[in-house]
Formats: C-alpha cells, sequence, structure tokens
C-alpha cells in the first residue's frame, strides 16, 4: 500500500473519528501526519511541523484573546442588552432582534459559537416570557451567529478566508461573507414566516417585558471603544488582523480591563488545536499524494454541473456530525484547485462558497455544537426532548437545502 493510500486513508479516519468521538480530532491528525510523515514517506520531523499552519494559529489566538476579554468583563452581554432595550420587549420583533444581535457579535470576531453561547440563555429565557416557541428562538439564534460566521474578522471567517487562499483563491472575502450571510437569512425569513402564520391567534395577547438596561462600567466602555478602534483599523487600514488584535488585547490587559487567567482559560484552544492538527495531516497529503486521491475520489461523485449541489450535500452531511471550522473547512478547501482539474470544469469560488455554505447551515443540528448550546437553555425535559427531534429535522433537512440553494445559486454569485 502506497504513502498516498495509507496517508488518505488517515485523514478519511480521521473525518470519521471527529464525527464520532470525543477525542479531538486536532491530536489525531498530529500524530497520524508524525508517524505516517517520518516513518513511511521519510521526511524530516522539520518538515512535518512545517505544516502546520502557524500564521492561521496566531491569527485566531489574538482574535479570540481579544474577544475573551471583552465576554469576560461583560462587554458582550452589555451591548446585547442594549440592542434588547430599544424594542422594548416587542413579542413579534424579538425573534429578529435574537438574529440580528447574534449575527452582529459573531461578525464583530468571536464567531457563532460564542456569539450563540453569549445570547442563547438570555434569548431563552426572554422567550419563555414572552411565549415565543423554544424552536425559533434556537433557529434565530442559531441562523443568527452562523449569519455572521464568515465576516473578514470572525474566527470562522479567517479560517475560511486563509484556507481558499492555499487553494490559490484570494480577494474574495466579501462573496464568502455574503452568500453564507444570504442563505442563513433566507432561511431564517422562513423559519420567522413559519412562526407569524402560526402564532396569529396569540398576536393580540399583550406581554410585557422589563428590557431595562444597567450603564456601562469603566472597563466596558474602555473595551468597547478598543473593539470599535481595531474593526475600523482592521477593515479601514488593512492592519494584521492577528497581530492587531494581540496588541489591542495588551493594552486592554495592562489596563486591567478583565483578569489575564480568566480570559486566557476561556479562549478556545480545542478549536484552534482541531483547526491546526487537521490542517498539518492535510499539508502531508499534498506532499505524500494523497490529496490527489482525496480529490480523484470526490470528483468521481460529480460532474462540473452538479459538483456545487454535491460538494455542499457532501460536507453538510460530516459537519451535521463534525466541526465545520476544525474539520470540513481545512480538509475540504484545499482541494478545490485538483478537483476543477479532475472534473475538466467548475468555478473554484463558487465551489469554495459552496462547501462554507453547505457545511454551515447544518449547524443548527443539536448533535453539532451550536445546536446543542442552544438545546441546553431549554429547561423542561419534555420541551427540550421534543425541541431536539424539531432541531434535529432541520439541521438534517439542511443538507437538502443548502445542496439546492448552493447548486443553482453559487456560480451566478461567484462571477458577479
Amino acid at each position: 500500500m502506497s504513502v498516498a493510500v495509507i496517508s488518505l486513508a488517515a485523514l478519511l479516519v480521521a473525518l470519521v473519528l471527529s464525527m464520532g468521538s470525543r477525542i479531538n480530532v486536532g491530536l489525531i491528525a498530529i500524530a497520524f501526519a508524525w508517524l505516517i510523515g517520518v516513518y513511511l514517506a521519510d521526511l524530516s520531523a522539520a518538515t512535518v511541523i512545517g505544516g502546520f499552519p502557524t500564521s492561521l494559529f496566531l491569527t485566531l489566538a489574538g482574535v479570540t484573546l481579544l474577544f475573551a476579554i471583552a465576554e469576560c468583563n461583560g462587554t458582550l452581554a452589555c451591548l446585547a442588552g442594549y440592542a434588547m432595550h430599544l424594542i422594548r420587549g416587542n413579542r413579534l420583533l424579538m425573534p429578529l432582534l435574537f438574529f440580528v444581535i447574534t449575527c452582529l457579535l459573531s461578525a464583530a470576531g468571536p464567531g457563532a459559537i460564542s456569539a450563540s453561547a453569549l445570547i442563547i440563555p438570555m434569548a431563552m429565557s426572554i422567550g419563555m416570557k414572552l411565549r415565543l416557541p423554544p424552536l425559533l428562538v434556537a433557529l434565530m439564534v442559531a441562523n443568527g451567529g452562523n449569519a455572521g460566521n464568515l465576516s473578514p474578522v470572525s474566527t470562522v471567517g479567517i479560517i475560511a478566508n486563509s484556507r481558499m487562499a492555499l487553494a490559490g483563491i484570494t480577494d474574495e472575502a466579501f462573496k464568502v461573507f455574503f452568500a453564507n450571510f444570504a442563505a442563513h437569512l433566507l432561511v431564517s425569513v422562513a423559519a420567522y414566516a413559519w412562526f407569524l402564520v402560526r402564532d396569529r391567534p396569540q398576536q393580540q395577547d399583550a406581554v410585557q417585558l422589563d428590557t431595562r438596561q444597567q450603564p456601562m462600567d469603566k472597563a466596558q466602555r474602555l473595551t468597547t471603544a478598543v473593539l470599535v478602534c481595531w474593526i475600523i483599523g482592521v477593515i479601514g487600514l488593512s492592519l494584521n488582523v492577528g497581530l492587531s488584535a494581540f496588541t489591542v488585547a495588551c493594552v486592554l490587559l495592562v489596563c486591567r480591563a478583565a483578569a489575564e487567567r480568566e480570559v486566557i482559560a476561556s479562549m478556545p484552544w480545542p478549536v484552534m488545536l482541531m483547526v491546526g492538527g487537521v490542517a498539518t495531516l492535510v499539508a502531508l497529503l499534498d506532499q505524500t499524494g494523497g490529496m490527489d486521491l482525496f480529490t480523484a475520489l470526490l470528483s468521481s461523485l460529480s460532474t462540473p454541473n452538479t459538483i456545487n449541489g454535491v460538494i455542499a450535500f457532501i460536507t453538510g452531511a460530516i459537519s451535521a456530525y463534525s466541526s465545520t471550522s476544525g474539520v470540513v473547512m481545512p480538509a475540504f478547501l484545499p482541494t478545490i484547485p485538483d478537483l476543477v482539474e479532475n472534473l475538466g470544469g467548475g468555478n473554484p469560488l463558487a465551489i469554495a462558497l459552496s462547501i462554507n455554505v453547505g457545511s454551515s447551515l447544518v449547524d443548527v443540528s443539536p448533535i453539532s455544537t451550536i445546536g446543542a448550546i442552544c438545546l441546553a437553555t431549554v429547561a423542561d425535559p419534555e420541551q427540550s426532548r421534543r425541541v431536539f427531534v424539531q432541531m434535529l429535522a432541520w439541521g438534517l433537512s439542511m443538507t437538502v437545502v443548502g445542496a439546492l440553494l448552493c447548486q443553482f445559486l453559487a456560480t451566478a454569485l461567484a462571477i458577479q
């Protein structure tokens, strides 16, 4: 058996384990990369280590450090509370506000998991008081977080754009963000329309909700000002995302805006390790010829005319049980150039958008991290079981919805 086949088998094993094992697949991927690279492919340990995405890891660490400060000192929660105060507990507007707040927080930097975890306890509590269906609350928060997940300064957007750059797709950050945002907005509008139709008998009921918000303290005001300046610097002045995030985070820590130990402990180290480990194994595949086999396998399942829908369905099915940013994107996005070559056609950007959208839409499933976070806030056991089934059905249906959206719209968006 060739080294190329063994390295591809290692990646497939890692993908399977990411769907069913509690062990961080990044650890497994690094172990596979070392064993196969050094002892079967006769590569040096330094060469294997060179496959680790150092630049990406530092960028993720800087951004997550900055937003861990904002989360630990209550700035993000305070900003969300101010937004809810603006609509004064309006029952029909509240689900839309859940979507908008989570989207904005996610897009600003923390990503969907952190933004959803921050908003969903508050949203579910408010939803219970306003007699909103728990499924609707969960869908609006989860889809809102995912809608902002691929902004150029969010952690997942950084992962997607950096992996696309490896495939030769650069300077498309806006289309990456817009395609993902539009897809999640569309399915959220469908969920909200369903709510309005079913909710007509209760719309006349006046439900009062106290949304008064305490003013920001000094640390929260400083953190807000620093975040705004950082975002303007990254977008308007093209500052390096990761290094600038480290710098402004240091400013906040020196000013004692948060406790350093608490902040560092709250950073998503498992996700960063997962991304780095899988990327290291994918780099080994590229060196041993395993990537050629992987793309050949993918291309055998589709044609140039069907690749967008097929790849969206495949990545969606895997992502429903695995990590979108930690496993699916690092594994699939680098395959795009060879995939197009093997197929004899296809738009590389459209395929990338299909991978991003297809793998993200399913993340409302309760067996995905975001869906599980939302489900955990449903206190009543009987209601929780019902919402689990509903969210699972919705999440799995998104594999088909994502495939259809990408099949018919991804190419049109890519060539605009």
